[in-house]
């Protein structure tokens, strides 16, 4: 089972201004990600805003997504949707592609209040993409109380393609947790961009993130230092991560993110509601403060 390298960037959803998915300004993000030093990419995510998208949409950004990384991009494609219809639709088309696995989020709404029945939701994903890889996506903000340790215990009986888990969560002892299961079997990518020296001290392989998207040299220069031991150049390079981070703190990740890429000469639009578009002003506020961190 091959396990994920270096750093996994989320990438935007491109939006036009009429609120269509700009579909060509993908191979352009796909381009600037290789050569930023990127190894792959999850598609469709929270930053990719995938459950405000149709199932349409999804499928033809994953079809984007596939032909645009050249080959050079481990492509994971995340196929969760509130309707586990719409989930297997994604995840049969998923089968389809050239990609290296799909993900799946907790349902949001109605939740699985167990073990047993979150296995089985993703079970029932996964059995629809038998020839991929597939990653349990643990992220607070699906709500779901559920031991991450279990889960991957139990999935591990009845997913026979399961990789691993995109584990965005602050909780680093059930993230070593995780990463011990059935000897360190599974790949276990680390989610929170701004503890990513946590990650690594914790034993992460690979990063998932959305500021990968646009700051993925800064990023790369934390895993050098840290792998030299310069610990004081890593507390350097985190004065500029957290001055990042304090920009998607105040706009909002998603829409803040979106205006980074701007810094690269890439337009992908604002988000999609519920999501409140940035003003002018706080677009030019953002941007200002995104150069004034110094990561470029």
């Amino acid at each position: 089972m091959k396990k994920l390298s270096g750093l996994i960037a989320a990438p935007h959803t491109p939006f036009a201004a009429d609120g269509s998915i700009n579909y060509p300004v993908i191979d352009k993000i796909a381009e600037h990600l290789i050569a930023s030093g990127v190894t792959g990419a999850y598609v469709l995510g929270t930053t990719g805003e995938g459950i405000h998208c149709s199932v349409e949409e999804r499928k033809k950004v994953a079809e984007c997504w596939a032909a645009a990384s050249q080959g050079q991009l481990d492509i994971i494609v995340h196929t969760g949707a509130l309707s586990i219809a719409d989930t297997i639709e994604l995840s049969r088309h998923a089968e389809t592609l050239d990609i290296q696995a799909t993900s799946v989020i907790g349902p949001c709404f109605f939740k699985p209040s167990n073990v047993d029945d979150l296995v089985e939701y993703c079970r029932l994903a996964a059995m629809n993409s038998p020839s991929k890889g597939f990653y349990y996506y643990h992220s607070t903000m699906s709500g779901l109380n559920i031991d991450m340790e279990k889960f991957l215990q139990t999935a591990g009986k009845t997913i026979p393609n399961l990789s691993g888990m995109k584990f965005n969560s602050p909780d680093m002892y059930e993230f070593q947790r995780c990463l011990r299961v059935d000897g360190g079997k599974y790949d276990i990518p680390f989610g929170v961009d701004e503890f990513i020296p946590a990650g690594l001290a914790c034993g992460a392989l690979s990063a998932v993130g959305s500021t990968y998207n646009y700051a993925a040299p800064l990023y790369l220069e934390i895993i050098e230092k840290f792998n030299t031991g310069d610990y004081d150049g890593i507390a350097a390079c985190m004065d500029k991560v957290i001055a990042i981070i304090r920009v998607l703190v105040e706009y909002g990740g998603v829409a803040a993110g979106k205006v980074a890429m701007q810094l690269h000469g890439i337009d992908v639009g604002d988000p999609r509601r519920p999501l409140r578009p940035l003003t002018a002003a706080q677009k030019t506020d953002a941007l200002a403060k995104f150069k004034a961190a110094g990561f470029l």
